[in-house]
Order: C-alpha cells, then structure tokens, then sequence
C-alpha cells in the first residue's frame, strides 16, 4: 500500500486564541495537564512553555509536536522522497488526541464529579465539524469540476462517509480490492483517520466513567484500556500480515496508539515527578524516535505492525518528558513561536492539504505528474488552514449559543454532517460531463457478423480512434468498477483466501464436456468470452482463480513476504483439477510479479511453468497457455478520461508492453518442452504496426493498469472461438498439432 497517499489527520487541539491568552473556564480549554517546572518560565517566544494564570501551565510543547507531526504528513503527502515516512504523522497525532481528551475528561470528573457524555459529544461536534464540512464540500465541488467523470461517482461516495466518520471502512474495504491497486487516490481519502478517532471516541469516554464508577484508585483505572490497547495491538499485527489495508485504515487495528496518549493521561500528576535531566533526555530520545521513523520508513515499510510502535513511543516519550523537561528538553525548540502558530492551524492545514495536492496539479493540466506543484499546492493549504480557523473554527467552536447548550453543538453537529451528504448525494445525480468525438463503429457488432472475425478484428486495430467516441459502451464507470460473475460470486480469492469454498461453475452446467480456468486475475479476465464459448458448445466451465497467483511452481513475493497462501492454493487447486480430469485446463498469469528469494526470475518461472504443464497434462486432459496481453503504459481508463481529445497520448507500442520479456521467452520455451498449445493475445490487442490502442472502435481495451476490459473480451468471443475450435475441436478431443 502507498503510504504517500494514505492520510490522517488532526486531533483536538488547542486554537491560537488559547495560546495568547489563559485557559477558558469552561471545559472546552486545555485540559489541566502538568506544566513545565523552571525557575523562570521563558515566555511564548522563548524556548519553554509559557504558565497560564491559574497555575495550570498551557503546553506549548504539545502544540510543537502537532506541528512537527503535521509536517511531515504534509511533505511526505507532497512526494518529499526524503521524508517518504511522513506518515507516522497520523500515529503521533493519535497519541496526543488520547494524552489532552483523556485529560479533559479527568479533569472535568474531578471538578464536577461526572462526565457528560452529552457536552463532550458537542464539544467534539464543534471542535471538528464546522472545518471538516466547509473542506468536504470544497473538496466534492473540486472534484466535479477538475478530476473528471471516472470516479467522480465514488468521490461522492466518499464524501457522504467522510461526513458520517466511517470513510475509513470504506477505504479499508476498497484496498482489499484487487483491482483498485491503480486507481488513484480519493480526494476524501485523508479523512479516515478522522473517523478511527471518532470511533475510538464512542468507547472510551463511556468505559472511562464505568471505570471512574467501579474503581477507587486511579492506577485501576488502567485496567480496561490496558485490555483495549492490548487487544488493539495484536489485531494491527495480525492484520498487517493478513489486510495490509484493514491494519492501516480500521479503527480496531489502532485504537491502542490513541490508548497509549490516553494511559499516559491516566498519570498526567506524577509527570512533574520526573527527574529534570531523566525528563529532558526522554523528550529529545521521543524526538529523535519521530524523525527516525519518518526518514526510515517508506512506501515499501510493512506498515502499521510492530513499526508502528517507534513514533507511538516516540510521542508518547515527548509528551511524558516535556511536563518536566524544563528549557533543556525538547520543548526548547517545540515551544518557539512559528512551532506553535503552526502547531495552532495543524488540524484545518491538515484537513486542507490533501485536497489540495490532489485536485490542483488535475486543474493546472499536470494530471498525475508529480512536482513541486504538489509540494506548493500543500504549503499554500496553510494560508486556508489560517482563514479556516480565524473565520470557521473560533468562531464557530466559541460562540454562546452553542458552548451554553450541549444538544444545540449536537443538533448543529448533525446538520452539518447531513449537509454534507446531502451534497454529495445531489451532486452525484449531476456527474461532470466527458468531452467525446464523434459515434465509432460498434466493435462487438463489427466482429461478430463478420465471416472473418480475426480479419475484422485487426481492421480495427489499424484504424485508432483518436477521440472518446460518443456512443462509447459501456461508459467508463461501468467499465471501470462492474464485475462478472466471477467476481460478484466469489470465485477470484483475495490475496488472504486459500480455499475457494464456491462451485464456481459456469458456461453449460449439464454439459459433459469440461473446461478449466486456472490462473490468477489474467485468466479470470477472459472469462466472458469463455463462458459464452462454453454455452454455445455445451461445455462445463470451471473458474479457479486467485488474484496473482502464478499457475508457476515458484514463491513469489507479496508484502515484503512470501506469498505462501498463493503455493498453497495452487497445490490444492491442482489436485483438484487433477481428480476432475477435465478435457481442457486454460491457464494464465499476469507476468509482473518478483521472485521471493535468491534465482534468476526467468528460469525459476519457466521450470516451474513446466512442472505445472506436467502434473496437469496426463490422460485426456490437454493444457492451454493464454500468454499475458499486453499492458498499456498507465492506467488506461484514467488516462482515457483525461485525455477524451487525444487518445494517442495513452496508446502504447507491443514492443514495450511486456513487463517481463524473459518471463514471456521462458513460459513459451516450457510450453514447447511439454508439448502445450500457447495462444499469444497480442494480436487481439496490438496492431500489425505495433500500435495498442486504449479504445477500439467504441470499446475501451482496458479496465485498469494491465486488464482487459470485460466487454473489450466479450467482443474477442469469436475470435477466441475460432483459435480454440481449431486448436481442440468443438468437443475438445483434438490434440494440438495433429
């Protein structure tokens, strides 16, 4: 998973307005943290953090480290390759939001003796939603205007879960999706750290006052959030090994990074204790832990997983030294002024930012280039991040109406969210509009009425469309996020799943005759015409597929691993396909994946190729190698809608659209060796030129970054037909080549 475009987010905080002046008396101040011991507090511009009246001593240290954690999510978002682990950011942000609420919230059941829910829900409501709304609706009317009709449907989708907290669910269950490991980021995609916040937040307020109730001394109350963050920390292990993108995006995989802020809370009033120097050394050491992370990790980190604990420490070490650390600790630098100013902008700059690097560098016309237009893009979000808080957020958070009144701050709450969705909802119904050229031939059509349909075919392959035709089918959302049946019935396992516990059989059920799938997406792809073949002809069809799983005997790597469920799989799925004794097996892989372990890539492919070919190929069962197809140079549907008036731009040449030629040479040498029948696509997809266009006639080739577009295949019917027929007959008893 890309961490450059997996955002978080901000935490409460607290505003400029607190910082020039001593804490409100009512509870949406800065919680009652312990300040800074010194002989002489330096004031806000030196480099300790000022006392507040009052004697409860405002941290400006915290707002330092907000503006050190926003920071680098900022510049590593940005492509800042130096900082590429800037996203650490969202654990230190977690951290902090654990550390102040749970000290809220201790601090009002010590001066009242009860928490309520009700104030605390509003306060949070006013606190996030007046900027949240204002960036979400900016955010939909940018990407209506600039980011195109693709995906704009599910931008909206977004937005309406941004503005319920629950868009990080969706994020989660999107990046299991095999299909979307291309698709560019949602605008909206920063705003799922924002909702595990919010989730964490319906539990811990309500186990913190069960707990206030049933325990009389403080240390128990530890209790239930040790076993929250225990049982936390072993869930975002066992998902960062198993859903790379539930560990990332779910609330339950890091709930214990805001429990850590919120059991360091718990002793808040014996941090002052800490030895000066002991407190000094640990901030710095925190420091150092954020920063080591952040130029350490990368996209390639496994991530969350036991990593994460390095910036969880780390701020968890800062704040615990900088309540005693004095001008030697790491507050000397945390609390100067410009940390500070920044620190107090850090949740509407984060709001703000990633919006901005996705939809500017679209409506400047550098489409998904990256540059320092990103970088400036994001920097300029501080300008909006500033008007959003003094014209949004205090205005909003501070007024009378709604810090008297905790149902109105609710009610309020409420109704932004449910502008919002409204928004996206009304919006949806109106998609921008695709500029097209004029109406094309209709390629299923064309070919299927012709007596030649290969001949039919390559005429228009030679004749490129340069503009989106008008009576494009189907349309590009359709094209790009509808399945077949293999999908919508589970039958292509997910990278996590070993045992295919579907019949998965298509094409003609009572047939006697059977036919194999057997492959990973590459082979699943070809399935329309397959199955329509297999109809016509009366064969059974069988769909045994497993995404990117390779039909060689080799370990491939997958999350910084092996990919061992996929060699489990292929050893079940071959025994099975054994014990049926089909008449055909078709097998196909795509070529793009790496070796785990040492070996020569290309020979360790081919040999296990040919190992495959011969446990497979015994009796009447014959085996078929469909190569991969060629790849375009990007993603084609994106790269179609953002370039309707010169299609060309996204063609690519046969000569560079094989991602491992060696690969290719080696499946085709063991093929040779074991007498298996091969069947190149190329020429389905490329011109005799050597042109592969993204559009042919009014079909689009491709759904995404290497796979055929389901109709394009539909199309190809005949002509797979017409080589398969000759290669096995129609009742699949002829051997290739007699």
């Amino acid at each position: 998973m890309s961490r450059r475009c997996s955002t978080n987010k901000e935490i409460p905080e607290l505003s400029a307005r607190d910082l020039a002046s001593p804490p409100r008396p009512s509870a949406d101040g800065a919680p009652s943290v312990p300040r800074t011991r010194g002989d002489s507090p330096a004031p806000p511009s030196g480099g300790g953090p000022a006392p507040a009246a009052g004697g409860a001593g405002l941290r400006l240290d915290i707002q330092g480290l907000r503006a050190v954690a926003v920071t680098l999510v900022v510049v590593a978002h940005a492509g800042v390759s130096s900082l590429a682990g800037g996203f650490v950011g969202v654990d230190v942000f977690f951290v902090i939001s654990g550390f102040l609420i749970t000290s809220l919230m201790l601090r009002e059941w010590k001066r009242e003796g009860r928490i309520s829910l009700g104030r605390f829900y509003a306060r949070r409501a006013m606190r996030l939603l007046p900027a949240s709304t204002l960036v979400v609706m900016a955010t939909l009317a940018g990407s209506w205007l600039f980011l195109g009709p693709l995906r704009f449907a599910e931008y909206a989708k977004d937005a309406i879960a941004s503005a319920w907290y629950v868009v990080n669910f969706r994020l989660a269950d999107s990046g299991t999706d095999y299909f979307n490991t291309d698709v560019p980021p949602s605008p909206f995609q920063h705003f799922w750290s924002l909702a595990v916040e919010e989730q964490f937040y319906l539990i811990w307020p309500v186990l913190l006052i069960v707990a206030l109730k049933i325990f009389r001394r403080r240390a128990l109350l530890a209790i239930p959030l040790l076993a929250l963050a225990a049982a936390s920390f072993a869930v975002n292990l066992h998902l960062t090994e198993t859903s790379p993108s539930w560990a990332y995006f779910g609330s339950q995989g890091r709930i214990w990074e805001l429990a850590v802020g919120a059991l360091l809370a718990l002793v808040a009033h014996r941090l002052d204790d800490i030895p000066r120097p002991v407190a000094a050394v640990l901030s710095w050491a925190g420091l150092a832990a954020i920063a080591y992370a952040a130029v350490a990790f990368d996209d390639h980190t496994v991530f969350p997983g036991h990593n994460a604990v390095i910036p969880v420490l780390g701020a968890a070490a800062v704040l615990a030294g900088g309540a005693a650390g004095g001008r030697y600790g790491a507050g000397l630098v945390l609390s100067l002024r410009p940390a500070v100013w920044v620190g107090g902008v850090s949740y509407a700059w984060y709001l703000w930012h990633w919006p901005l690097i996705v939809i500017v560098p679209a409506a400047a016309g550098f489409g998904e280039h990256e540059g320092p237009l990103r970088l400036i893009a994001a920097l300029g979000g501080l300008v909006l991040a500033w008007l959003t808080l003094k014209l949004v957020e205090d205005p909003m958070r501070f007024h009378r109406a709604f810090k008297a009144h905790a149902a109105r701050g609710l009610s309020l709450g409420l109704g932004l969210s449910a502008v919002a969705a409204a928004a996206a909802l009304v919006a949806v119904q109106f998609p921008p509009s695709l500029s097209s050229g004029g109406a094309q031939q209709n390629t299923k059509e064309a070919i299927a009425q012709s007596p030649d349909p290969q001949a039919a075919l390559t005429r228009l392959l030679q004749n490129p469309v340069d503009k989106m035709p008008s009576n494009l089918s189907p349309n590009v959302h359709d094209v790009a996020y509808k399945r077949t049946a293999v999908y919508n019935d589970d039958c292509a396992l997910t990278m996590a799943e070993e045992k295919q516990t579907q019949p998965c059989l298509y094409g003609d059920k009572d047939g006697d005759r059977s036919v194999v799938l057997f492959g990973d997406s590459h082979v699943a792809q070809w399935f329309p015409a397959f199955d329509a073949i297999a109809r016509k002809h009366h064969w059974k069809l069988y769909s045994f597929t497993k995404n990117a799983c390779k039909v060689s005997q080799i370990t491939i790597a997958y999350n910084n691993g092996p990919y061992s469920s996929c060699d489990d799989w292929r050893e079940v799925t071959i025994e099975k396909i054994r014990a049926m004794e089909p008449e055909l097996v078709v097998t196909s892989s795509s070529n793009s994946a790496k070796l785990w372990g040492e070996g020569d890539t290309a020979t360790e492919w081919g040999e296990g190729q040919a190992e495959t070919y011969r446990i497979l190929q015994q009796g009447r069962t014959r085996v078929l190698t469909l190569l991969d197809n060629p790849w375009p140079k990007n993603n084609a549907v994106d790269c179609a809608v953002a370039n309707p008036d010169d299609l060309s731009e996204c063609a690519n040449t046969l000569s560079e659209s094989d991602k491992q030629p060696s690969v290719t040479k080696a499946i085709r040498k063991a093929a040779a060796a074991e007498d298996v029948a091969v069947i190149d696509p190329s020429g389905w997809v490329c011109a005799p030129s050597g042109n592969c266009p993204v559009v042919v006639g009014n079909t689009l080739v491709y759904r995404d970054y290497g796979h055929l577009a389901d109709a394009y295949v539909e199309a190809l019917t005949p002509v797979v037909e017409e080589r398969l027929l000759r290669l096995f007959g129609a009742d699949l008893s002829r051997t290739p080549g007699n």
